[in-house]
């Protein structure tokens, strides 16, 4: 059997839970598994080296960032095997270029394009346990790229698919995946299963236990995850394809507190304006969420939309380099907002959630700014002073307390 397993920056903070890792590792490669192992930067390493980069250029060029970032990795895959080799068993690190981890050129949130599998059969085939840097890439300029945050997911369940594992498990400082944030909310409760689906919208809503693009990615290659913790042995979440249970109608909620809103006042109220606006956004790879258009009034319109809070000023800059061609009035930017998103197969075929969850948050007396929809979501935008309120309100209302 082929296991990958990827262990997060708390599960290698420290000597001790290296050594912790390595034994679990050992015990897996002793039963007669092949494994291979993905390793984020020990602890904080990766904060500490941003705030490096930061103090020597307050704005450092991002290919320069992923050449410092991908440092914290390396430093984890060589002291774990160094721990293996002192437990007596057999193991050789590789970065994302002797592996040949081939990506997209888009410095800090590059995509994997393939996987070489050669260097690892080979390592595999030699009796060696595999330990690999997650979160980076090598783009066609040779040049070390990032996967953003929480990208090591990707990096395990990438080579999970490329190796045809049998196994990708997701080790974490949690156990499992719970229906809200339990530093959020004290009565959020471990979910034995759940869909991809599911999951992929939790995750991209700010449920900070995986990475969306590995989600991503596991739907499209049928990979069966298994999150659990890195610190105990208790059973973790399955995330899979289909459940066993009859879906329930809402399964978790999530808060993302790195939103901001960016609205055009006084766009040209004519055809063509808003793909203008999106097509400028996407060529400098600022992924937009949100969207909402006003109604015209006399001959403009606005937009406001959402983004992740590291690139709203990359947004400001797109917008402000196209003001000509964009011809609005001004640009106004919101930062103190966040997302609150319930999210559940069950409400497809369940009306009125919706209207549930907003008379929730007008008991709260919270202020919903924007409204996204989906088949199985219901984002709104709030004051992030209101966040974790409006998290337990809503868990409450729907039960996600009671199994």
């Amino acid at each position: 059997m082929l296991v990958v397993k990827k262990f997060g920056g708390t599960s290698v903070a420290n000597k001790e839970r290296i050594y912790n890792v390595a034994r679990r590792v050992i015990e897996d490669y002793k039963n007669g598994n092949e494994v291979v192992v993905v390793l984020s930067a020990m602890g904080k390493m990766t904060d500490e080296l941003i705030a490096m980069a930061r103090d020597i250029n307050p704005n450092p060029s991002r290919r320069e960032l992923d050449m410092l970032m991908t440092t914290g990795e390396q430093t984890s895959v060589a002291l774990m095997c160094m721990a293996m080799d002192v437990l007596g068993v057999p193991s050789v690190s590789l970065n994302a270029f002797q592996v040949q981890m081939h990506t997209t050129s888009a410095y800090g949130n590059a995509r994997l394009k393939r996987i070489d599998t050669e260097r690892i059969r080979h390592e595999l085939d030699s009796k060696r346990i595999v330990v690999i840097t997650g979160f980076q890439g090598v783009n066609k300029y040779d040049d070390y790229t990032t996967l953003g945050r929480g990208g090591s997911d990707t990096t395990a369940v990438a080579l999970a698919a490329a190796l045809h594992a049998d196994k990708c498990e997701i080790y974490t400082d949690v156990d499992g995946v719970y229906t809200a944030d339990p530093r959020i909310v004290t009565r959020a409760r471990k979910l034995s299963e759940i869909t991809y689906d599911e999951m992929l919208d939790l995750a991209t809503l700010g449920a900070g236990v995986l990475h969306n693009r590995s989600v991503e990615m596991a739907k499209k290659y049928g990979v069966e995850l298994v999150v659990r913790s890195s610190l105990t042995n208790e059973e973790g979440t399955v995330v899979k394809e289909d459940v066993k249970v009859e879906k329930m109608l809402v399964s978790g909620v999530a808060v993302d507190k790195s939103a901001e809103r960016i609205s055009l006042v006084g766009l040209e109220d004519k055809p063509g304006i808003a793909f203008r606006v999106f097509d400028a956004l996407a060529k400098a790879n600022v992924n937009v969420d949100m969207i909402l258009q006003s109604v015209g009034r006399g001959d403009t319109k606005d937009i406001s939309f959402t983004v992740d809070g590291n690139f709203g000023d990359d947004a400001l800059k797109v917008l402000e380099d196209n003001k000509s061609r964009l011809n609005y009035e001004h640009v106004e930017i919101e930062k103190n907002v966040c997302k609150v998103s319930i999210v559940g197969a069950g409400m497809m075929s369940n009306p009125g959630v919706a209207a549930k969850m907003f008379e929730c948050l007008y008991n709260e007396h919270i202020n919903i700014k924007m409204i996204s929809t989906s088949e199985i979501r219901v984002t709104v935008l709030i004051d992030v002073k209101d966040a974790d309120r409006a998290a337990n309100a809503i868990h409450d209302i729907f039960g996600l307390d009671e199994a």
